[in-house]
């Protein structure tokens, strides 16, 4: 089910405005300076639509491609960088950019100068509707926008998500990962590779897979080297660009031929990125030029299954990415529907909130105010792989959230009795520790045995907060669970009687012991 973002029916806006004859004007997210920037003002923008812009526009032209967008003053690359992950899955940006060809400027499709565009935010999928008034200077586009004169998906997608945000200048400091989300409605999960000991052969191929699995199940996958906000775009080593998103678009292993492998080594760990910004592309080993691609015939090429798309995409051995890459944004797809052949999972959502005067105890299990953290009981019937997202509600409409860190948020996973029933006073086995940081979405996988766990989704508490926010618990299993939230720290009383004591008895050793007769011998 997709939502009205502010009750606005895109579907009755444009057959009213069709009917008196009149362009959709959106008092919702107007074309004033408000929706432009929350600290400045600036006298020289028009706002003009796209028909005042050329004579013949288009949303879409030649298909959904990113390798020629502008990034404009805003400078949001984490934006485009999603953009363009989104534009080589066909039916995610179906999802994202509904019914295109009605949409679409043409004379069989009536123009209102509305169009709509749909987001996945804090659980649910919601309908964005916009006018198509844009932001100019000098008859020119000021944010994002193509190379193609006539083609506006891009800008006008932008202008949905500056409304989701407030405005365009609180999408400055936007992350890819969130975007990725938000079209997609996936788990998110970042990996810091300067955080890995990648002098460890054993951590650089359990890198190396994880990618290869998300490669293999479809997850958009994008990377950066991260640097300071005056370094962004500046040559890197070996034609990298520092601080600009790259789109990785294969993750393999090779078997190389027995009479290359003095050159190459049996096997060959490659990963191939997309660059969407310049066309530059990694002149380093294994790149078009290389003496390595040289020495490879086509045929080898061909058996391998490696293919080279468009200016901007090239392969680097796995070892040269690690040496210059520093973060890797991974989109993990979740199927729940059990009537197809893919590996599908149960899904289970829980709405929470930290907050002051009730369930936040802060992020350290070492002090006692972690138990007052909410706690969320999950029955697993049989080992089994666990996935498990905690996001916080993004909060940037407000505007001054622009300006301040999200809180440092994560969870942690304790094996708890069988029986139990009631909020945790005592801290028993922990099983997982997810990475605790300063980002909307925290992501965590493992391996759990059968039995019964429970979940404390927490975040360290901002100096002076009066309030803290609202969270999203989502727990995928391949097995179907049984799972509350722990509202109640003991049994309810009566007036006769309460509880005082809980007793746990772990039975070490048995001997002598007999079997209990059956149903059917006790007869």
């Amino acid at each position: 089910m997709v939502v009205n973002f502010r009750s606005q029916n895109y579907s009755k806006i444009k057959k009213s405005c069709l009917e008196k004859g009149v362009l959709f004007e959106d008092v919702e997210f107007p074309a004033n300076e408000k929706s432009l920037y929350f600290d400045k003002v600036d006298p020289d923008i028009l706002w003009k639509r796209p028909k005042e812009l050329c004579k013949a526009p288009r949303l879409v032209v030649d298909g959904a491609t990113c390798d020629d967008l502008v990034t404009g003053e805003i400078k949001s690359t984490w934006f485009i960088t999603a953009c363009t992950a989104l534009a080589h899955e066909p039916k995610l940006w179906n999802k994202v950019i509904p019914d295109i060809k009605n949409q679409e400027f043409s004379d069989t499709s009536p123009y209102a100068g509305i169009f709509r565009f749909n987001f996945w935010r804090f659980g649910q999928w919601i309908e964005v509707v916009i006018d198509d008034r844009l932001p100019t200077k000098e008859g020119q586009l000021i944010f994002i926008h193509s190379n193609q004169k006539n083609e506006f998906w891009s800008a006008l997608l932008e202008k949905a998500y500056a409304k989701l945000f407030g405005d365009y200048q609180s999408m400055t400091s936007g992350q890819t990962s969130d975007a990725l989300v938000d079209f997609t409605g996936g788990l998110a999960e970042l990996l810091d590779l300067e955080s890995y000991d990648l002098e460890d052969e054993n951590i650089k191929k359990m890198l190396f897979k994880k990618l290869e699995a998300a490669y293999e199940k479809r997850s958009l996958m994008t990377c950066v080297i991260e640097v300071a906000d005056d370094e962004i775009g500046e040559d890197g080593p070996e034609g990298l660009v520092l601080g600009q998103g790259y789109n990785i678009t294969m993750v393999k292993t090779f078997e190389i031929q027995k009479t290359l492998r003095k050159s190459f080594g049996e096997t060959l760990c490659l990963i191939r990125l997309f660059n969407p910004w310049s066309g530059r592309e990694w002149t380093g080993h294994w790149s078009d030029e290389s003496d390595e691609i040289k020495r490879l015939s086509l045929q080898e090429w061909e058996r391998m299954g490696i293919q080279f798309g468009k200016d901007g995409e090239f392969c680097m051995e796995f070892d040269d990415f690690l040496n210059y890459f520093t973060k890797v944004d991974i989109c993990h797809f979740v199927n729940t529907n059990f009537f197809t052949l893919k590996k599908s999972w149960y899904e289970t959502l829980f709405f929470g909130e930290w907050s002051i005067s009730g369930r936040n105890g802060g992020n350290d299990p070492e002090i006692q105010t972690f138990l007052a953290n909410p706690q969320y009981m999950f029955d697993l019937p049989t080992i089994d792989s666990v996935m498990i997202s905690v996001e916080q509600e993004d909060v940037t409409q407000t505007r001054v959230a622009i300006r301040e860190n999200k809180n440092n948020i994560g969870f942690y996973i304790y094996k708890v009795e069988s029986n139990r029933e009631y909020r945790l006073h005592l801290l028993e086995e922990q099983v997982f520790q997810s990475d605790f940081l300063y980002l909307r979405n925290v992501f965590g996988s493992c391996i759990l045995n059968k039995g019964r766990y429970v979940v404390f989704p927490c975040c360290e508490q901002p100096p002076g907060a009066s309030a803290v926010g609202l969270f999203l618990l989502r727990f995928y299993s391949t097995c179907r669970v049984s799972s509350k939230e722990l509202k109640l720290d003991c049994p309810t009383s009566n007036c006769c009687s309460s509880y005082k004591l809980v007793t746990t008895v772990f039975v070490k050793n048995a001997e002598g012991l007999q079997m209990p007769p059956s149903e059917k011998g006790s007869k």
